[in-house]
């Protein structure tokens, strides 16, 4: 799937308006939305509009609704958006620690392509989307897609992240990647030749510097494994008592 164009920030308010005012319209009976309906009609009226459409009276509806929501400006709002976002890019807001290897080595221009897989990588999907990175979230059960999607609309990254119920053996990226980010629970399930095929096509489709990073997991012999796939690449192993936690590969060119 081709990447699609991150929406600005006045596209972004002019879908939550929409949002907040359809949200009221459910949540009031018909006849209340009767009653603004002829206030609409009546104020239109008052205004010699010329022909009172359904889309007019609808649109003054709308508007009468946003008034009472008191639904804040777009530069008011802007205001508060760019302050939630710049809290979102700390690690610290997904639970990570500030000197944690995303902080310090994925590092990727916005709108980057970045495939994560694996269990509890919903904080990695959600820091990255945050630094305006596309995200394809790849998951073995629904309600982890689910987890991750839902995750992702609360803080406003719908058209960042996207959920696929599947697993490495059935996906491949269309589209190059410049980073990719799991556990080894990835790849559970996979023989020997299946983990070596689907990494293999990971870093065929993986752009040059980009990054695959693996979280150890609790796996540290995983990680020792994957050094023997990754020749040619710059690989950083962190370790925490004499154990390896997690494995970090980048790419050079070819």
């Amino acid at each position: 799937m081709p990447k699609s164009p991150q929406r600005s920030l006045q596209h972004e308010y002019e879908l939550y308006v929409e949002n907040e005012i359809e949200t009221y319209k459910d949540s009031v009976p018909r006849s209340a939305l009767l009653k603004i309906g002829d206030e609409a009609v009546a104020a239109l009226r008052e205004q010699q509009q010329l022909a009172l459409t359904e889309l007019v009276v609808w649109e003054e509806v709308d508007r009468i609704i946003k008034k009472r929501l008191r639904i804040p400006t777009y530069q008011t709002w802007r205001r508060r958006r760019l302050k939630l976002l710049q809290e979102y890019q700390r690690p610290e807001h997904w639970g990570l620690a500030p000197d944690c290897v995303w902080a310090r080595e994925v590092r990727l221009p916005a709108s980057s392509l970045v495939l994560v897989a694996g269990d509890d990588t919903e904080r990695a999907a959600m820091y990255l989307a945050a630094h305006g990175c596309e995200v394809y979230a790849i998951q073995q059960t629904g309600e982890t897609v689910e987890r991750i999607t839902s995750a992702a609309e609360a803080a406003g990254f719908t058209d960042r992240v996207r959920g696929y119920v599947s697993d490495l053996r059935q996906w491949e990226p269309d589209a190059p990647l410049s980073a990719v980010v799991c556990t080894p629970s990835a790849f559970m399930g996979l023989s020997e030749p299946e983990r070596e095929r689907v990494i293999e096509l990971l870093q065929g489709a993986t752009t040059d510097g980009g990054v695959h990073f693996v979280d150890g997991g609790g796996d540290p012999g995983f990680l020792e494994q994957l050094s023997e796939q990754y020749s040619g690449w710059k690989i950083k192993v962190e370790q925490n008592g004499g154990v390896s936690t997690s494995f970090l590969a980048r790419k050079g060119a070819a």
